[in-house]
């Protein structure tokens, strides 16, 4: 089950004031950036956050799972419980950086440069 855009925009409104909210489309689901920071991972309508030693004391008794395939444990985080949504944000936005774009590598046209 993919994550609905109703469900995206509920949980942008649920953190409105926590800075500048975007969310981007990747690979079928959901990413949601404050501050130009990728924080919140969207998934089947349910929103992870990285298992990361900042968040243990607040986030230890809540409910971890695998987001897809491949990716490691994440907390599940209560986007309802507002104060919690609040500081899982503040504490990911002061230690996430801003992700650096990749120059594109140029492409030698096949048969030349030989």
């Amino acid at each position: 089950m993919a994550t609905s855009l109703e469900f995206i925009e509920f949980i942008c409104e649920q953190i409105t004031g926590s800075g500048e909210i975007r969310y981007r489309k990747m690979f079928g689901e959901y990413m949601v950036y404050v501050n130009n920071r990728p924080l919140l991972l969207i998934c089947d309508n349910t929103v992870y956050v990285k298992k990361l030693a900042a968040l243990k004391d607040i986030m230890e008794d809540s409910e971890t799972a695998i987001p897809y395939k491949g990716a490691k444990e994440h907390y599940i985080l209560d986007i309802d419980d507002f104060e919690l949504s609040r500081k899982v944000i503040a504490i990911l936005e002061a230690i996430t950086s801003i992700p650096v774009k990749r120059k594109k590598k140029e492409k030698i046209p096949s048969g030349k440069g030989r």
